[in-house]
């Protein structure tokens, strides 16, 4: 069964109603939800999405919006499988952040891809990733416009 670690952009979609890869964000859920993929987020990514959507849903003037994106992440872990983060995959992301010198989130969502046997998704090639994009690839990354579902 295809596995994938979602970086916080990927989930974020979710929410952002206007998206252009809202709908991909949503097959994402629909597929797991049947059974027919593995999502995997890890705690840092959690942490990051509960951060992101309370700051997107106070943008656009929710009500409660703490209390929204506390409700989204539930959803979130509801859907996927939440990994903790452990040595070896705090060593690991240590390693890539030196080697890329990309955001260490993201270093942690390509570490836990590898200990979990998984694809790393992402939304889309940001600045900093493209120059390092060869050894992304060579790193098994993905990308949300790439993605076949």
């Amino acid at each position: 069964m295809r596995r994938l670690v979602l970086d916080t952009s990927v989930i974020i979609e979710y929410i952002i109603m206007r998206s252009p890869y809202r709908s991909v964000a949503t097959r994402l859920f629909e597929k797991a939800k049947a059974r027919q993929l593995e999502l995997y987020v890890n705690t840092v990514t959690l942490s990051e999405t509960l951060y992101v959507a309370s700051r997107i849903y106070e943008a656009s003037g929710v009500n409660e919006p703490n209390r929204e994106a506390l409700d989204f992440t539930e959803w979130i872990r509801s859907k996927t499988y939440v990994i903790n983060i452990d040595e070896d995959i705090a060593l690991r992301a240590g390693e890539l952040k030196k080697q890329l010198r990309i955001a260490l989130p993201d270093c942690y969502v390509i570490a836990t891809a590898k200990a979990m046997n998984a694809t790393p998704l992402f939304k889309k090639q940001e600045d900093e990733m493209k120059p390092v994009i060869n050894d992304l690839r060579r790193l098994g990354v993905k990308f949300l416009t790439e993605i076949e579902l």
